[in-house]
């Protein structure tokens, strides 16, 4: 082993380590509590079953699936398009004012998550001020109810996670030569064919980031639809907090969390292999071009 690679590792392990021990044994501690019954008082019994697999056939949970599937999809596709715009005027903003307009995208973090996702309950209110204004200009109808529906948690998750997307795409939007726009309208481009085939490719890696950030704490959301959603439209993470502290059966709780983490970590493996099998095909194509 040369001395740079052994550079590599050195430099690699504690982050290696911190990935191990804080992800990698977590995650299989919960995947191999899954498949152990559970104690009368709460705890882990003695032996291993697949009875807890089993339960998840029951026939409330493909809704549920379905709908936190779908609402972090929305929710992330929503985000993503609410923050390209944001994030290229901020990149193109003077360089005074970006700290400014960063400072505006996270102050909403400087208040309590609970209490910000609450504001949102007292707006959605039937008797709250939103509903009163759309009522009085003729938007819906008095027995509309903006709250406790799907509508209402996507509408809090996309406030909540829409700075998750905004940074990673202003990072990569900060570092983009903008000079490539101004050579694509040249060339005869208008603004929003330069924009999406020429700003947007450019900033492949922040849209992936955003992506990610938004749709992994969207999937497992359960404040959201807890407060705003109701009975109707709870997500699985809901599902894994009632079988947790209510019901106490953490076998089954560890068998949602299983189908949850399974949920993220398997796209994400295939967007690793797309992304590592795109290099070698452009090293393909250049390679039979030399030949030719």
């Amino acid at each position: 082993m040369n001395h740079k690679r052994l550079h590599e590792w050195i430099v690699s392990l504690p982050s290696l380590f911190w990935m191990v021990a804080f992800f990698a044994v977590p995650t299989l501690l919960v995947f191999a509590l899954s498949f152990r019954p559970a104690d009368t008082l709460g705890g882990i019994g003695a032996g291993w079953t697949l009875q807890t697999w089993s339960h998840l056939s029951n026939p409330n949970y493909p809704s549920i699936i379905w709908r936190t599937i779908w609402i972090s999809l929305a929710a992330t596709v929503i985000c993503i398009l609410l923050a390209l715009p944001c994030a290229y005027a901020m990149a193109r903003a003077p360089v005074r004012w970006r700290a400014i307009l960063t400072t505006l995208i996270i102050l909403p973090f400087w208040t309590n998550f609970l209490i910000r996702v609450f504001a949102w309950r007292q707006l959605l209110h039937p008797n709250g001020p939103l509903k009163q204004i759309l009522v009085s200009i003729g938007i819906i109808t008095p027995d509309t109810l903006l709250l406790y529906n799907s509508g209402a948690v996507l509408l809090v998750s996309v406030y909540s996670f829409l700075p998750f997307a905004i940074l990673p795409i202003y990072a990569a939007a900060e570092k983009f030569d903008f000079s490539l726009l101004e050579a694509a309208r040249d060339l005869g481009a208008r603004s929003m064919r330069a924009f999406i085939s020429v700003f947007i490719p450019g900033i492949r890696r922040g849209l992936i980031s955003a992506a990610l950030m938004v749709f992994i704490p969207a999937l497992g959301s359960y404040v959201i639809p807890d407060l705003v959603g109701g009975p109707t439209s709870e997500l699985l993470g809901n599902k894994i907090a009632q079988r947790t502290f209510f019901d106490r059966n953490l076998p089954h709780a560890s068998a949602l969390s299983a189908l949850l983490a399974a949920g993220v970590l398997i796209p994400l493996a295939l967007l690793a292999l797309a992304m590592r099998k795109r290099p070698n095909e452009r090293g393909g194509v250049g390679s039979d071009r030399k030949k030719s």
